[in-house]
């Protein structure tokens, strides 16, 4: 079999086909630009009209390795998940579960441990000040967890999940824990998912020269976060071109 007539077999046989390439293809430049953690760390993407059902990575897969049939679909309301030998990592289940079950606008949930977003996450005072246009695009749009309250099973999930409630916040910044972005699809939150790290790298270096910051003004930080919302294809461009390069180099993400 040719491998068009793979890819053909595979978009008839498998539901869903084009959510699972994109959110394979998040994982694996993840992988790439060092954002994952070990074989920890999920992504998610709702794929029902109500948000509640969704595809996540299995138990236990490197981010490098996943594949669009690796993923999982799941249902939020399902209170089996975790009986089936394909279950989910319970602490994925927890956190991504809850926010699909009780956020239906975020379409898209990515939790993970970037270098950068960590360090900040474990600092006293975790904001992320407009001091460049990369931070900019965060302005009033993310929410500090200072509740951390140990791995994010049932209880954990459902505690975070409620400070997610507002469709302005796009994301958590996850005190003592980590990062976790929101957005309508794939390519809304990795693009977030990237500059977020980008702009925490940016920040925490600028702390290191212990020189005085830049900060932006309200009016003009807000008016640069709306400007880079509004800006057409922003993110889709980037995915596109990412996918791109997986298809030259690591081709067997789509199967």
């Amino acid at each position: 079999m040719t491998n068009t007539n793979r890819v053909a077999e595979f978009k008839a046989t498998m539901p869903n086909h084009q959510a699972r390439i994109d959110l394979a293809a998040a994982f694996r430049w993840a992988a790439r630009f060092g954002m994952h953690e070990g074989v920890a760390n999920h992504f998610s993407l709702a794929v029902g009209g109500d948000g509640k059902r969704f595809l996540m990575n299995p138990n236990q897969r490197h981010f490098s390795r996943i594949k669009a049939s690796d993923l999982l679909l799941l249902d939020a309301d399902d209170p089996h998940v975790l009986d089936g030998p394909d279950a989910p990592d319970p602490t994925a289940w927890g956190l991504h579960g809850s926010i699909h079950r009780h956020c239906p606008h975020a379409k898209c949930v990515m939790h993970a441990h970037p270098v950068f977003a960590t360090v900040l996450a474990s600092l006293a005072d975790s904001t992320l000040p407009p001091i460049n246009q990369n931070s900019a695009m965060f302005h009033k749009r993310y929410v500090i967890d200072d509740g951390f309250g140990g791995l994010a099973f049932e209880e954990e999930g459902l505690r975070c999940a409620g400070m997610l409630t507002d469709p302005k916040i796009k994301v958590m910044i996850m005190g003592n824990h980590g990062l976790l972005v929101l957005g309508r699809d794939v390519a809304d939150a990795f693009n977030r998912l990237y500059y977020f790290e980008r702009a925490a790298e940016t920040y925490i270096r600028a702390l290191q020269t212990g020189k005085g910051l830049r900060v932006l003004s309200d009016n003009i930080a807000e008016k640069t976060a709306g400007e880079i919302e509004n800006y057409p294809g922003y993110a889709d461009y980037f995915l596109s071109e990412l996918k791109a390069i997986l298809d030259e180099q690591e081709p067997e993400y789509r199967s």
